[in-house]
């Protein structure tokens, strides 16, 4: 059994909406009457067959990494739809094998764009008009992100950054705008699964339970929360 929150009417808008994790943040969303606007570096028709496609009242097709695109992207959600409630930051990516001495610069640049420039472009556009409305901003961090670790450096770098962003949006707007983060484990994805063959999938963290954590950080059912880092690691 779940709880159930809702959402209706609110605007939302989430990164690497095509993603595995972005799909079920949308659908959970939806199932909750919000109006989901998605945005990715691809479209929806391009994306991976083996994750579902997520109804979108707007999708935006955009590189997050390019600040006057990040920029489009919001004034177009709050153009088309009247503003801005929530915004979650899911896009992201990992790549890792080398240590810190064998990373290629373009290796470090691009886990570093894809996970944290995207959040803090996307976040720095959304600010100003989920002021006005009294919003929230959830990202996604990583349980790597809490310690060093062999062959994934730059990934765990980022993801902290990403805690310490949303740390510091909810001290810059507090009373204003509500900034959580999630860190979830290993998320169980087709992707990760072809990579790790033979790892514990039991054990990893469900891409829907994530969802609703995340769902339930942008609900009415968690207005004490801000600049928490919630841990959702499932069984791992």
């Amino acid at each position: 059994m779940h709880a159930n929150f809702e959402c209706d009417g609110d605007v939302v808008l989430v990164t690497g909406a095509v993603g595995a994790l972005g799909s079920a943040v949308c659908r959970a969303f939806a199932d909750a009457g919000a109006t989901v606007c998605g945005t990715d570096v691809v479209a929806p028709a391009e994306s991976d067959d083996a994750v579902p496609t997520p109804t979108f009242a707007s999708f935006y097709q955009g590189d997050l990494t390019e600040d006057t695109q990040a920029a489009h992207v919001v004034s177009s959600t709050v153009a088309d739809h009247g503003g801005l409630d929530a915004l979650c930051n899911v896009a992201g990516m990992w790549q890792g094998g080398d240590q810190i001495h064998e990373t290629p610069v373009s290796a470090f640049e691009t886990v570093l764009d894809v996970n944290l420039k995207t959040m803090f472009l996307a976040s720095a556009h959304a600010i100003p008009h989920l002021q006005d409305s009294d919003g929230t901003i959830v990202s996604v961090s990583a349980r790597a992100s809490l310690e060093g670790g062999r062959g994934d450096g730059p990934y765990r770098a980022a993801k902290a950054g990403v805690r310490l962003l949303t740390e510091t949006i909810a001290a810059e707007n507090h009373g204003a705008v509500r900034a959580n983060a999630v860190m979830p484990s290993v998320i169980d994805t087709p992707a990760n699964r072809e990579m790790l063959p033979d790892a514990d999938h039991d054990s990893w963290v469900d891409p829907d339970a994530i969802a609703r954590v995340v769902l339930s950080l942008c609900s009415d059912a968690t207005p004490p929360t801000n600049g928490a880092a919630v841990p959702v690691y499932g069984d791992a």
